[in-house]
């Protein structure tokens, strides 16, 4: 769901809320908004004029790439599933 309600949120696209009540599928949305926030490599901060600047991350943060990160999860689950 949007977070406002202005015409630019229902031009050109569909929202949608649903419940989660799969434990293991609300955990997975939870760390998919997380990284998000922590991702220090790729993300931009969008400012009050609308111009976006790059996160820079601060001297002592460690570095975090939220594609190297989904990347590391996904290599995993795919070898605890024991596929290859």
């Amino acid at each position: 769901g949007s977070a406002d309600i202005m015409v630019r949120s229902f031009d050109k696209r569909i929202e949608s809320l649903f419940l989660i009540t799969d434990q293991r599928m609300r955990q997975q949305a939870i760390n998919v908004l997380v990284y998000n926030l922590k991702d220090n490599q790729n993300a931009y901060e969008m400012q009050e004029n609308s111009n976006y600047v790059k996160v820079i991350p601060a001297e002592n943060e460690t570095p975090f790439n939220i594609q190297k990160a989904f990347y590391e999860v996904s290599e995993a689950e795919v070898m605890e599933a024991k596929l290859f």
